[in-house]
């Protein structure tokens, strides 16, 4: 084990806790662990550490690693721990370690879905890793859909962190991997899960602590105070300062009206002048505002600038800023409450001109109780089951050292039409589990080992727990329906994703609905726009948002029934224009009128685009009826984040401006481009133009330069040869089928009226790329389509000398490599102006025969994770061309 603590100490800059070598041993001993139950604030997240070293010394785990909490802020930082990792990790062995976030304040940078030979580490919430791994990836354009599902459900190690919070998820992710058992084709590592939480449900027997960090000794030693002392004292010490931190309970009862003005005096009261950080937890949106009014009361309480919020119903762009202290714009109280950097980390100097003096208060519902690495010098909240009040507990005096109090008030005079509902039974119950800890002088401590020493049968933990919710079943025919990607909008037999994500909704996670703001739905509610039959406006703007999509910060999350009451609220004509977007990405137009006629259940799970001058958003971020003034409109503000740090915007919208003018377009590429109305009042009433460019990365066809057909093929067998060199393992036979999919795959584009629509006037040439800067051209002529028939009827030696089965695979992979194929090309579509009707009928009957075998042999993901490989090999292809050719442009 010195390997592995100089290792882990290597990168973590921390020597190794027990548990840490524990569970490396399993690695060693080809176990991955189905589930770990460790305390908070024992370093869980450091499972991504001990994964890397596992990998980086040749031990059998897969190749990439993805981290899953249901916490966007989480999300961001275990990016950024992430981020630390892979800048030691060379140093290990691991030069090239990818690291992306599937929803955060940055864009995806794509480096996870670059190569699927290339380790990694991706971080994204249950929502985006969900949606993706059943082939409906959220935000996710049909073409990419594949790709995504493929690279996260093979070689891949799901490390679901606070599973406990999502049960649904947690029983949908453990049917991937027992679907995936079943499946013999495929040869490489396969799907694997790992349950990760401090406050596990009944069942199984988990990896747990080691047997020395649960039995500390009576009298603990003395806990250090300078950085130096702590950096020498042994991991096994600050296992157990932190199990038994002293964390003073308080219950105390208030009538059923006034238990958020009670916390909020309890806190106001005992803390205002305490210099302290103090945290406080609510259940809902309205106890936070009765909360921050009694902070904030003028005569009794503090500035408003030492109050914070922080819920789930934020804005994400607001809530980036709060939770990320350190940008221009960032929220210092939250500093108060995250761990000091390290003397030599480069955030250190940084860090050090934040304010440090004077009391602040955090005021959050659930948002910020799971996940986030924060630590408060005292707690006031109200009584929540017992996991969430175990996490609650966590966010205090985190490290030990402090003397943290905790004051719990609950209702006297509980609800009697609710004494039968199963959340509010949870909390009477854990009330009861608090009052079995023993008193001790008037004092009971719920330190986590107070918590452990419990020791709660599985009855006593259900009846304590937040309960589930009703969770779908998943089944194969759903599996197969949500993988037919080529099929847009809605398909029978083919449900939303969302109720199986998150189970279905409850008296206390009821039904949510998304909104944003964008320019869009005002400027095209004019002419010609609006005098566009629905059916083509809403296929437009579908394209749109396919193309320039809603990204998380742009997006709000809240109940159906209170985003229906703003819309109802909003001081605005009913002939305002709304759009809606359903989970599928399609878009329909209508009007604030139209949509408020109904009831909240019709805008259930759906995401409601709204102008920016229709207000209803507060500068906290919140939703607000009476926030008149118009909403910034963030679509722009995103950015995606290099390896040095540099921040570099991923996309653009230019109104009349040459693109070439503006430094950050010039070097995007134009995915969409329309004429707005003229302006009557202008006397020049000229046109104008509306262009949406977005950051060049892999998958991108456009480049300043005419790329030559011979060299874009040559360039695609290169890439998929070093991809396929780095999967070490894979067969023989599967690689000669990538390589000659790979010197096929664009034959169809040596179609005449394919060099015409790229504008090639020579005839002696070929072109793959056109170089061009103009709007996306339309291609109406799908060229793969005629790559299938060429390679068929010319029948060369490389693909006639394979087997009957790779054949089939290879023309699969040609089909399917821009999308399309799964399981058909649209009848518009499957059709080549070199080869006869019937010759194209007979291959487009031949496509979705394929598709269907072929995910029965391979199985849904191990299909899709061979598309990929050709699919990235042909995206660094266009992304990087070896030569362009030189003409005037």
């Amino acid at each position: 084990m010195m390997v592995f603590k100089k290792q882990f100490e290597l990168l973590t800059g921390n020597a190794p806790f027990p548990w840490q070598e524990a569970l490396y041993q399993c690695f060693e001993r080809g176990e991955i662990p189905a589930s770990c139950a460790l305390p908070t604030g024992l370093g869980k997240t450091n499972v991504i550490a001990i994964w890397l070293i596992a990998f980086a010394n040749g031990l059998k785990v897969p190749r990439r690693l993805v981290y899953v909490v249901n916490r966007r802020t989480v999300v961001d930082q275990t990016t950024t721990e992430a981020e630390k990792l892979r800048d030691r990790a060379h140093e290990i062995g691991i030069p090239n370690l990818a690291i992306s976030t599937l929803r955060g304040q940055y864009a995806d940078n794509q480096e996870w879905s670059e190569n699927p030979s290339r380790p990694a580490i991706i971080c994204g919430t249950v929502d985006m890793i969900g949606s993706r791994l059943l082939f409906s990836g959220y935000g996710v354009g049909m073409k990419a859909r594949p790709l995504h599902a493929g690279f996260l459900g093979q070689d891949v190690l799901l490390v679901h962190d606070e599973a406990h919070l999502e049960p649904a998820f947690q029983v949908l992710i453990e049917k991937i991997q027992e679907e995936q058992q079943r499946e013999k084709e495929v040869p490489w590592p396969k799907f694997r899960v790992m349950e990760l939480t401090a406050t596990r449900r009944s069942g199984g027997e988990p990896f747990e602590l080691t047997h020395e960090e649960k039995n500390a000794p009576a009298n603990l030693p003395q806990q250090p105070v300078t950085e130096e002392e702590k950096l020498k004292t042994p991991p096994i010490h600050h296992v157990w300062w932190r199990l038994r931190s002293k964390k003073w309970l308080e219950l105390k009862s208030a009538s059923r009206e006034s238990v958020a003005k009670t916390i909020g005096e309890t806190a106001r009261d005992k803390w205002k002048d305490s210099g302290k950080a103090i945290l406080v937890f609510v259940r809902t949106i309205e106890s936070v505002k009765s909360v921050v009014a009694v902070l904030t009361d003028k005569q009794k309480g503090l500035p408003t600038d030492q109050v914070q919020i922080l819920t789930g119903t934020l804005r994400g762009y607001e809530r980036d800023r709060i939770a990320n202290p350190l940008r221009e714009d960032g929220c210092p109280i939250f500093a108060r409450f995250l761990p000091k950097p390290k003397a030599d980390a480069p955030e250190n100097e940084q860090w050090k001109t934040i304010p440090r003096e004077g009391t602040v208060f955090l005021v959050c519902t659930s948002a910020g109780e799971v996940g986030v690495d924060i630590s408060s010098d005292h707690l006031v909240c109200d009584l929540s089951p017992l996991d969430s009040m175990a996490q609650r507990f966590g966010r205090v005096n985190r490290r030990g050292g402090g003397d943290a109090k905790i004051d719990v008030v609950y209702e006297s005079d509980p609800d009697p039409k609710r004494k039968d509902d199963a959340f509010e039974k949870a909390r009477w119950f854990t009330k009861a589990l608090l009052e079995r800890i023993p008193n001790i002088e008037n004092r009971r401590s719920v330190s986590p080992q107070s918590l452990i020493d419990l020791k709660l049968t599985d009855v006593e933990r259900d009846s304590a727990f937040t309960p589930p919710p009703a969770i779908l079943p998943t089944t194969d025919i759903l599996f197969d329906a949500w993988a037919l990607t080529t099929i847009k909008g809605k398909l029978p037999g083919r449900p939303p994703v969302e109720p199986y994500l998150h189970g279905l909704p409850t008296d206390w996670q009821p039904p949510e609905t998304q909104v944003a703001w964008r320019e869009e739905v005002s400027r095209l509610d004019a002419k010609p726009w609006n005098e566009m039959s629905d059916t083509e406006f809403n296929n437009f703007a579908t394209e749109l948002l396919d193309v320039y999509p809603l990204k998380p910060h742009e997006l709000l999350k809240d109940q159906s029934k209170r985003v229906f009451d703003l819309l109802k609220k909003l001081p605005k004509s009913p002939e305002t224009p709304v759009w809606l977007q359903s989970q599928d990405g399609a878009v329909e137009r209508s009007t604030l009128g139209a949509v408020t006629q109904g009831d909240a259940e019709d805008i259930q799970y759906l995401t409601i685009i709204l102008t920016p001058e229709a207000g209803g958003l507060n500068r906290q971020g919140m939703l607000d009826d009476k926030a008149n003034e118009p909403v910034e409109d963030v679509a722009d503000k995103w950015f995606i984040k290099r390896k040095d740090g540099e921040l570099v915007r991923q996309r653009k919208r230019l109104l009349n401006q040459d693109p070439d003018s503006d430094p950050e377009a010039a070097e995007m590429h134009p995915v969409i481009s329309i004429e707005l109305s003229s302006d009557e009042d202008n006397e020049e009433n000229e046109a104008k133009t509306w262009q949406w460019f977005v950051l060049k990365n892999q998958g991108d066809k456009s480049s300043k330069k005419p790329v030559l057909w011979d060299v874009h093929v040559k360039d695609v067998e290169d890439h998929a040869k070093v991809i396929l060199d780095g999967l070490k393992s894979f067969p023989v036979v599967l690689r000669q089928v990538v390589e000659v999919a790979a010197k096929f795959h664009d034959h169809g584009k040596r179609r005449k009226a394919f060099q015409t629509m790229l504008g090639n006037r020579n005839p002696n040439v070929l072109w793959a790329k056109s170089g061009k800067k103009a709007g996306k051209l339309a291609e109406i002529y799908r060229h793969e389509f005629g790559s299938l028939l060429d390679v068929v009827k010319e029948q060369a030696p490389e693909f006639k000398n394979l087997t009957s089965d790779q054949q089939q695979l290879v023309l699969h992979l040609i089909a399917v490599h821009h999308g399309r194929g799964r399981p058909h090309f649209p009848e518009d579509e499957a059709f080549d102006p070199s080869y006869s009707p019937a010759e194209a009928d007979v291959m487009a009957a031949a496509v979705p025969q394929r598709f269907a075998r072929l995910q029965r042999q391979y199985g849904r993901w191990g299909l899709a994770f061979l598309e990929s490989i050709l699919r990235a090999a042909d995206w660094a292809a266009s992304a990087n061309p070896s030569k362009y050719v030189e003409v005037e442009q």
